[in-house]
Order: C-alpha cells, then sequence, then structure tokens
C-alpha cells in the first residue's frame, strides 16, 4: 500500500502560468511585481528572494541581475556585494528569525545540483535544533510548519531592519 502526503500548496507549481525563458531574469526584470514574486529586497547588483518550494521556513536566495551560469564570470563587485548582502541576510535570520544556524550554499551547474542551473544564486537556508524530524528522515518529505505568505511578510519587514 502506498501512502500519499497532500501537499495542496504545491498545487500553484503545477497550475501556475510558466515562465517562458529564466525564471530568475523574469524576476530581475520585473520589478512592478515584487510582491507577487516573493522579492525581499533589490538593489542596482542583485535581488533577494524567497525560495518558493524552501526547504525550511525562511529559505530564501541572493540573486545576481547578471544571467551567468559561471560563478567565475562574475564581477568581483558584484560578488562581493552578494556576500555582504549574504552576511546581513544570516543576522536577519538569526536575530530577526530566531534561527539556530544556517546553511549557505550554491550548486553551480547541473551537475553540482543546481535546480535552475542557467543562472547562479546563493542559498541562505534557517536552521533549527532538531528540524529534521522522522518524516523527512524516513519518507524523504518535509513539513512546512508555518504559512509561506506569512514568512515572507515577516522577512520583508526585516529586511528593512538588517539589509
Amino acid at each position: 500500500m502506498e501512502d500519499i502526503l497532500y501537499a495542496p500548496w504545491r498545487d500553484e507549481y503545477v497550475t501556475n502560468e510558466k515562465i517562458e525563458g529564466c525564471v530568475f531574469c523574469h524576476i530581475s526584470t520585473n520589478s512592478q511585481d515584487d510582491e507577487k514574486l516573493h522579492v525581499v529586497y533589490r538593489d542596482e547588483h542583485c535581488f533577494i528572494v524567497m525560495n518558493r518550494y524552501p526547504y525550511t521556513p525562511g529559505h530564501f536566495m541572493i540573486i545576481p541581475h547578471y544571467h551567468t551560469d559561471k560563478l567565475e564570470d562574475l564581477e568581483s563587485d558584484v560578488w562581493l556585494h552578494i556576500t555582504a548582502l549574504a552576511q546581513k541576510g544570516v543576522r536577519l535570520l538569526k536575530e530577526g528569525l530566531g534561527a539556530h544556524g544556517v546553511n549557505l550554499g550554491m550548486n553551480l551547474g547541473k551537475a553540482g545540483g543546481a535546480g535552475i542551473a542557467e543562472h547562479i544564486h546563493l542559498h541562505l537556508v534557517p536552521r533549527w535544533e532538531r528540524d529534521t524530524n522522522f518524516i523527512t528522515s524516513i519518507a524523504n518529505n518535509r513539513v512546512y510548519s508555518t504559512d509561506f505568505e506569512k514568512i515572507y511578510r515577516k522577512i520583508k519587514k526585516l529586511s528593512q531592519e538588517y539589509i
């Protein structure tokens, strides 16, 4: 007998209008849709957007406006800016959201595990002690403990203080 875990928030993933081309370039060039696209912050070099299918509540990404799949081709000043934002983002997650720790990471290229391999992005994943429970460990599923929109609004508000 097969068990099914119902995840109604994923319905949007299969029924929503598909974005043609690079999803991150779409977000980069459509600032008028920041609320709908869950953009937390943007400036001339990059933007911060919530991960729509997060590992834990508060998982967001820092993404350069420049479209590249090669970190080595990114201009040094943009990379330094991203890392400065990462420091501020870690503080936001720890102090503002109460995370016990944070995972930072980039998956470069499809072979490196990138879900969107054509446009580099840095993940910030807040972590809490014992946030991996039995369902994650034995069923390869995650339980998202709070409303995505609520977390987005909270992080967007906190970004005004921390970023």
